[in-house]
């Protein structure tokens, strides 16, 4: 299993779900998709919350 593949994947995944969210937002009016912010700044920022409290995103260390 490719770790580098599947943590490029859920960056790119939380960027699209951001501004998904955010676009939603803006075109509904509704403001509780403005939270869309959280995963768009997760996934530039290359970290993931969940993957921190769950432990399964984590890179296996080199022995």
């Amino acid at each position: 299993m490719n770790f580098n593949n599947i943590r490029k994947f859920c960056r790119n995944f939380r960027i699209l779900i951001g501004l998904g969210l955010i676009v939603a937002g803006v075109v509904t009016g509704v403001y509780w998709f403005f939270l869309g912010v959280i995963p768009l700044i997760a996934g530039i920022a290359n970290f993931c919350p969940l993957c921190i409290i769950s432990k399964k995103c984590d890179l296996p260390q080199a022995k």
